[in-house]
């Protein structure tokens, strides 16, 4: 037996082993026996080397892996607190929103779960869409990941291309599935609202089928090239407006608007949550870093008025990894940050 029949007698091992629809695996086994015919041609590598990356992607897709969902309320109640200052009105409707899904899971209506309307988190940058979508994930035991959408132009960066194209692959919702090896894991579709002008009605085209039951349970990805169930996954969007959203787009979602930051809530945010996490993350000692309460003010505002939160996370990262440095470099063991030295953190 040649090396390449020997080869290929291992991909179909693997192919009748994987966990993939009967249908697929047929057409995969039945390409791969023709590729014993082109042995020895000038295109059989490059005709292998496509297979065989195609094969790849099909095996370690979740076809039939599911995570078990955790919809209890007091726990979910409990991150949403944990990871989220204030917006108590929209830990309310993430609350309801997660109570039906709970009541038609422990009715055994799952096929209904995710008919709801898709959740769309609206507002400015930084007010917290993001981290609110993945607690949510987090909150009912899902794995997560998430799809941006600023500056999409093209429906293949969603849809993927064909297999026949050299250097093919799948596009970002099959990518998104394989990253979480769940077929109910939670998307989030990220600012939706910034595609490009030219890509905008092809790429809310594509939204619009991801988005609707009646069509998603049989999504076809261009490279992959075989019906995906997205029926389980539970999509969650978020937008800076929605202006620039397609009416029949928004017309399957419930729009929550985020609201902005005043400072006094910024400081009670970077007090109690952004320093100690950042502290943790950079591997700062507990206790190394004080912050004077009169501080906190410069800290918010070094720019001027921000709505969000982001000016104030680098803002705080930034003092926090200076004193790392310092930290490292024998400078002290601990540092106060005072109205009197507080510039030479912030510059």
């Amino acid at each position: 037996m040649s090396i390449v029949s020997d080869e290929i007698k291992k991909q179909l091992e693997v192919i009748a082993k994987a966990d993939v629809p009967n249908e697929l695996r047929a057409k995969l086994s039945e390409r791969f026996e023709q590729l014993k015919l082109l042995e020895g041609s000038p295109s059989f590598m490059s005709e292998y080397d496509r297979w065989i990356r195609y094969l790849d992607w099909i095996v370690s897709l979740p076809w039939n892996k599911t995570t078990e969902d955790k919809l209890d309320l007091d726990n979910a109640k409990s991150i949403l607190e944990e990871t989220h200052y204030g917006l108590q009105e929209i830990k309310d409707k993430v609350l309801e929103y997660l109570s039906v899904m709970k009541l038609k899971i422990d009715r055994h209506e799952e096929g209904d779960v995710m008919r709801a309307p898709i959740l769309c988190f609206v507002g400015l940058v930084g007010t917290g869409k993001t981290t609110i979508s993945s607690t949510i994930a987090r909150a009912m035991g899902r794995n997560f990941a998430r799809i941006p959408f600023g500056g999409m132009g093209d429906p293949l960066d969603l849809r993927g291309q064909s297999k026949m194209h050299p250097e093919a692959e799948p596009g970002k919702v099959i990518k998104a599935l394989r990253q979480t090896q769940s077929k109910n894991c939670v998307i989030l579709l990220d600012e939706i609202d910034r595609v490009t002008d030219e890509g905008r009605a092809s790429i809310m085209g594509v939204l619009v089928e991801l988005l609707d039951p009646k069509q998603n349970f049989q999504y076809t990805d261009y490279y992959i090239d075989y019906p995906f169930d997205l029926s389980s996954v539970l999509f969650i969007a978020t937008s800076n407006n929605t202006h620039n959203i397609a009416t029949a787009v928004l017309d399957r979602m419930e729009p929550i608007q985020m609201p902005s930051y005043v400072d006094e809530e910024k400081i009670t945010i970077g007090k109690r949550y952004m320093l100690p996490r950042i502290l943790k993350e950079s591997g700062v000692p507990d206790g190394a870093i004080t912050i004077d309460d009169a501080v906190w003010a410069q800290i918010v505002r070094p720019l001027g008025f921000d709505a969000g939160m982001r000016t104030l996370e680098r803002t705080v990262s930034s003092i926090v990894k200076k004193i790392a440095r310092l930290i490292v470099e024998g400078k002290a063991k601990t540092f106060q940050i005072t109205p009197e030295n507080v510039k030479q953190y912030l510059s």
